[in-house]
């Protein structure tokens, strides 16, 4: 066990005034996280940000944006207007430089704009979520916009795979008879941006049904990591799939294969950790008695003596260099959790079997207030992280330099409350152009899709 050198900022240093980004450090042995990845930069950030005359977005000098979609406008296939919620989202490489960005919508029973229903593109006609695909030119140009999966229920993040399709995850379990709903929910399915009726609305059964939030494929096993959301203790835990036919391609996950839980032997809850550096050997994957959950869900379920290992709040997961990175958002005590933090960044190295976690932010750093906390992150075009911040208050993206240093990258504008009560969409799905010339980033609600542009190296 190693603890890393620590040291102390507040937000509103990070965040000061017009966005004029600090030097300040994250703790833990930050240049683990980018292991594989171009050199980062050796700045604090991209410097102050700019008040947005139009009121949407605000970035540093040099950058610029542009508004590709909105909800409530007309999709171009003609299929209805775009859906809402907008949230996790990949940009798959296509042909002749296009780009498939396909975007998932986190509607529930009540949402306002339901993606519309398609033959041969639906799952359940009850159900509200699903995935819509943009396809780009190489200067971020919309020439299509359409649905890729319907009828699927909170449709909260997920990720890419090494054949360039989307594993969109519900982040909901609910059995059919519940909310209206016709079928069983809580499944990922797989969807190609390019051509979604390749792909249609098949749920991928053996990779287990839970409140999933977040995949990352390793490009060489073909494993599959899974984050499970979970509100309520006992929380989520961290799984594995190991597929019958691994990288096999467009529709190869149908073919099955094993789920298996995370054992930390002696921690069965994440948050108790608090040292970067902290280091856990001999891993232990625990196959799932029931993946279907058809009584129970497997949080709850049986994992023998020695029990399983759980998290509050599992979030964002992603693929670099060799290792699995996910995210807990934050654990409170009072919640149920058996410490307190407001975001935690893990490390798995299937090679060694170990997890170690690599970054913490406060109570110690303060990094982050009570409830503003980690969400979706992704390696950024610089080698550096980007990170989806999900609180109160006005909402940023937060740029991470190799060196741990934190900047403000872009503040939402959309103030969605009254003067006296402001409430600002968060910030999800962001993710980067295949060559690494666009940040593409949504804003929750009212929801919006962004390509940003400028000085990225």
């Amino acid at each position: 066990m190693s603890t890393a050198p620590r040291t102390t900022a507040t937000r509103r240093q990070v965040l000061a005034g017009s966005g004029a980004a600090a030097a300040i450090a994250f703790t833990g042995a930050f240049s683990e996280l980018f292991a594989g990845t171009a050199a980062a930069r050796g700045h604090n950030g991209y410097g102050p940000l700019v008040p947005d005359p139009d009121g949407l977005l605000d970035l540093p000098k040099g950058f610029r944006y542009r508004v590709l979609s909105r909800e409530g406008e007309p999709l171009r296939s003609g299929e209805g207007p775009v859906p809402s919620n907008h949230d996790g989202m990949a940009a798959l490489r296509g042909r002749n430089g296009r780009i498939h960005l396909v975007r998932n919508h986190e509607n529930r029973h009540t949402a306002e704009i339901g993606v519309p229903t398609i033959e041969g593109l639906t799952y359940d006609p009850a159900a509200k979520g699903g995935c819509t695909s943009l396809e780009l030119d190489g200067r971020n140009k919309v020439l299509g916009e359409r649905v890729a999966i319907a009828g699927t229920a909170v449709n909260c993040a997920g990720g890419p795979t090494p054949w360039r399709t989307w594993l969109t995850c519900e982040e909901n379990e609910d059995k059919a008879g519940t909310n209206g709903y016709t079928k069983d929910h809580g499944f990922i399915f797989e969807v190609d941006g390019a051509d979604p009726r390749r792909t249609g609305a098949v749920p991928l059964t053996a990779m287990g049904r839970f409140q999933h939030e977040a995949i990352a494929v390793d490009p060489k096993s073909g494993i599959v990591y899974e984050t499970e959301d979970a509100f309520e203790k006992p929380f989520g835990l961290f799984y594995r799939f190991l597929p019958e036919k691994p990288l096999g391609g467009t529709g190869s996950l149908r073919a099955g294969g094993e789920l298996e839980a995370m054992r930390v032997p002696g921690v069965p809850d994440l948050s108790v950790v608090q040292e970067t550096g902290t280091s856990f050997d001999r891993i232990e994957w625990v196959p799932v008695p029931d993946p279907l959950a058809k009584e129970t869900p497997i949080r709850l379920q049986d994992f023998g003596p020695k029990g399983i290992t759980h998290a509050q709040k599992l979030e964002g997961c992603y693929w670099g260099g060799s290792s699995v990175y996910f995210v807990s958002s934050f654990a409170h005590r009072d919640e149920g959790s058996a410490a307190d933090h407001y975001g935690q960044v893990w490390l798995y190295e299937p090679k060694k079997r170990r997890l170690t976690l690599v970054v913490i932010f406060g109570p110690d750093t303060d990094i982050q207030l009570p409830g503003e906390s980690p969400d979706n992150i992704c390696l950024a075009a610089d080698g550096g992280l980007m990170v989806c911040e999900d609180g109160g208050g006005a909402q940023h993206v937060l740029g991470v330099t190799r060196r741990g240093e934190v900047y403000a990258m872009a503040r939402g504008r959309q103030n969605i409350g009254t003067p006296e009560e402001p409430e600002w969409g968060e910030f999800a799905g962001v993710t980067f152009s295949p060559d690494g010339s666009t940040m593409y980033v949504n804003c929750y609600t009212p929801g919006t899709t962004f390509a940003v542009t400028g000085p990225w190296c």
